[in-house]
């Protein structure tokens, strides 16, 4: 482990931002200017292509932290865009 890098703060807020908007995008947080929830599939597409090429090109890169809340992140968010997918 003394060769296992320790969670990067810039990295782990990047996540939480990218998770954070795509919670907006796909209507589970409301929009701070109006208040409403609304969906926006290709925005939030956006973000998951975005953490997917993150996972891809970081590979090997990051702490076990790190890879932990990247894939958690990812899990979410694909669920929570299926199911609005699903919804039309």
């Amino acid at each position: 482990m003394a060769n296992t890098p320790n969670i990067d703060v810039r990295f782990y807020d990047f996540v939480l931002l990218q998770a954070q908007n795509a919670g907006l995008f796909l209507g589970q947080i409301p929009n701070p200017s109006t208040g409403e929830k609304s969906i926006n599939l290709k925005a939030a597409k956006s973000v998951l292509d975005s953490l997917e090429m993150l996972t891809a090109k970081s590979k090997g890169n990051l702490s076990g932290e790190e890879v932990e809340l990247l894939n958690k992140a990812l899990t979410n968010i694909q669920a929570l865009y299926k199911d609005a997918e699903d919804l039309g």
